[in-house]
């Protein structure tokens, strides 16, 4: 096989190695870590001919510019950041020939947050409890490979695969106000009248220091998040906690597994990857599944 290998000159604002997660480790507590949009991050290697879990560039708002020592072939999924083959436009959703010594790169965010880059091939990257994820705690150690830095190199072996394909559906465009369905989470009954009205009612802004861990939202919740104490219990991406100011925080694949803050609501599974594309600034709404 044929050895690709990635050369970044630039890393992005925070482009990471990610596949479908660490299962089977949160009792001891390892985050799930992976992708956040993981039906993005799956149409990327169907469209290169890559096995679902094979590993994937999360490339967040800003991306990166990447050269490549050799011909290949690649896919880019989810957020729209103005992908640029030799300073040409390029598109998502589609396969696409790369050739020795093209150099791709990003430029502006069109729309979404998080871009997917497939190479077809298999990715030679650290791995730690089976995945390539980059890990939220200690990454240098654990998943060397998979925090990109400027001067980073990938390397990935080459093998065209059958069964890749010229092109998929397009999901619907991401857009800046989203409405997220949720179920009453394990505290909700916890909560008085006029907060659970007040979350259900109010738009919530994303803010800036939201992260893959977890987005915090801006809004201050009337009435509070209740008059109890809660021991450390079990968290998973989506879960909705509500801080001791009032505000509350949707958790993300690399939260801890478990917290002290009241559960006032779960975002379903089915709206997790649309909830992955927004971004600070974004609005949410909330509403009962």
């Amino acid at each position: 096989m044929n050895e690709i290998v990635l050369t970044f000159k630039k890393p992005g604002l925070h482009t990471t190695v990610q596949d479908l997660g660490r299962l089977g480790y949160q009792n001891v507590g390892v985050p799930l870590g992976g992708v956040l949009d993981r039906q993005a991050a799956k149409n990327a290697n169907y469209l290169v001919g890559n096995p679902e879990n094979t590993p994937v560039l999360e490339i967040t708002l800003i991306g990166p510019e990447i050269t490549f020592n050799t011909d290949c072939e690649i896919a880019i999924t989810g957020a729209s950041l103005s992908p640029q083959l030799n300073d040409s436009l390029i598109g998502n959703h589609q396969l696409i020939s790369i050739k020795k010594n093209d150099v791709l790169s990003f430029g502006k965010p069109v729309s979404g947050c998080r871009a997917y880059l497939a190479i077809a091939g298999e990715w030679q990257v650290t791995t730690w409890l089976g995945s390539a994820s980059a890990s939220s705690f200690s990454p240098e150690l654990l998943t060397p490979d998979s925090l990109i830095k400027k001067g980073s190199t990938l390397s990935i072996l080459a093998g065209k695969s059958k069964t890749s394909r010229n092109k998929i559906n397009k999901r619907t465009p991401h857009a800046d106000i989203l409405r997220v369905r949720v179920v009453p989470g394990p505290e909700f009954e916890g909560f008085s009248r006029l907060t659970i009205a007040h979350f259900f009612s109010a738009g919530h802004i994303i803010t800036q220091d939201s992260n893959r861990m977890g987005y915090r939202l801006g809004t201050k919740l009337k009435g509070g998040p209740g008059n109890y104490e809660m021991i450390s219990s079990g968290i998973i991406p989506g879960t909705i906690q509500v801080t001791n100011e009032y505000k509350p925080i949707i958790l993300l694949a690399d939260a801890q597994t478990t917290g002290g803050y009241p559960r006032i609501a779960n975002v379903i599974e089915e709206d997790l990857d649309s909830l992955a594309q927004m971004k600070p600034g974004s609005e949410l709404w909330f509403s009962l599944a």
